[in-house]
């Protein structure tokens, strides 16, 4: 595919941060691993990092750290990756799906509030497409319920709400390194919060619920462990935290980046009647994806299969994740339970977008979709 919807960019300086840690002592729970979390810890604006092997190992450790259990409710919206609620899942609870905003695709709080129960433990909240959501109403909802709040920030590392860098706007934040993100360690993920003992249980957690991992011991001179309670095998290695503390340099420039093309297809779409471009309704949006919706539903798959024709990556950002088999089986999930979700999920086309692009690319994918529209009428 010549115009992926999403890609990495690695350059020799990544290349070389690998190949340094090769050639060196520690290949994983070594000092990259370190360094890369403080870093991000600084990036973020949290006061601690946990770095783990997935974005969706990320959210299982968040579920676990508050204590998900059997018997818990956790609200996640419709419109999501699978992952988000197939964390709580993991933990034994029960995702309740809520809806979203039609103009964002962003959890809408009204829903959010018409399901909480006596059951319900915490709220996940997701920046979909880079956006982050209204924390401040969904800050509001979790303090006059008792609920925990987590920002699944896998697509807005970088974004900003009001003044504020998303990874300080919820009790836990988790972010994915997955070679589509804004920056990569080919797979991984981080957790950050504010809370010393959220991150202390995060670390256990990823090294199997043992209290040290095995620098700690070398550090401390001794072979004795503790296993305290069960945890897994999350641990992310030194090579890919090199990439990650390599790729975060270059972060801020990706942000402008990614900023600068999107503003390029929406001023280059703006005459094309039959779709309409997700609403920006913050400036700190870190354009993780470029979604739009037709007007005209019905041309979504020949448009799609043009698209792929001319070599251009369009994608569908998501099925919602009560209309798949999984959750109709187990929960008795399906059609009509988050209707916002569900009409979007007929119009939305995701169209490329990555720091790699150049503004003729994007001009190119504008031209494409209008000589569909001339091929179509």
């Amino acid at each position: 595919m010549r115009l992926p919807y999403g890609r990495q960019l690695v350059d020799e300086g990544d290349i070389q941060a690998v190949s340094e840690t090769l050639r060196s002592d520690w290949l994983t729970t070594g000092p990259e691993v370190r360094a890369f979390e403080e870093e991000v810890a600084r990036f973020t604006g949290a006061s601690f990092a946990v770095a783990v092997s997935s974005g969706t190992a990320a959210l299982h450790t968040a579920m676990h750290c508050l204590n998900i259990g059997p018997g818990d409710e956790v609200i996640v919206p419709a419109m999501t990756f699978v992952a988000t609620a197939n964390a709580v899942v993991f933990q034994g609870g029960r995702p309740v799906f809520a809806d979203v905003d039609a103009d964002t695709l962003l959890l809408n709080s009204e829903d959010v509030k018409a399901k909480i129960t006596g059951r319900t433990k915490g709220i996940i909240a997701v920046d979909y497409a880079g956006q982050p959501c209204d924390y401040e109403a969904l800050r509001k909802i979790a303090q006059d319920y008792g609920l925990f709040l987590v920002a699944d920030a896998c697509h807005s590392l970088g974004a900003e709400l009001r003044g504020k860098r998303v990874g300080t706007l919820a009790d836990l934040t988790v972010f994915s390194f997955h070679p589509v993100k804004h920056i990569t360690t080919g797979e991984g993920g981080m957790v950050v919060t504010h809370r010393e003992e959220l991150a202390q249980k995060a670390r256990r957690f990823r090294n199997h619920g043992i209290e040290t991992d095995h620098r700690q011991r070398e550090e401390q001179g001794t072979w004795l462990y503790d296993m305290v309670e069960l945890g897994y095998n999350y641990r992310i290695t030194d090579i890919q935290c090199a990439l990650g503390r390599s790729q975060l340099k270059k972060l801020p420039a990706w942000l402008q980046r990614r900023r600068e093309l999107a503003a390029h297809y929406s001023r280059l779409l703006q005459d094309l009647e039959w779709l309409t471009p997700l609403k920006a309704a913050v400036e700190g949006h870190a354009w993780h994806l470029y979604v739009v919706r037709l007007k005209r539903p019905e041309w979504r798959r020949p448009l799609f299969q043009f698209l792929r024709r001319r070599e251009i990556g369009a994608n569908v950002h998501y099925l919602p994740v009560h209309l798949h088999s999984f959750y109709r089986t187990r929960f008795g999930t399906g059609p009509g339970m988050c209707p916002v979700a569900e009409a979007a999920y007929e119009q939305i086309l995701t169209l490329p977008l990555h720091q790699a692009m150049s503004l003729e690319q994007v001009e190119y994918v504008v031209n494409s979709l209008r000589a569909f529209e001339a091929e179509a009428m």
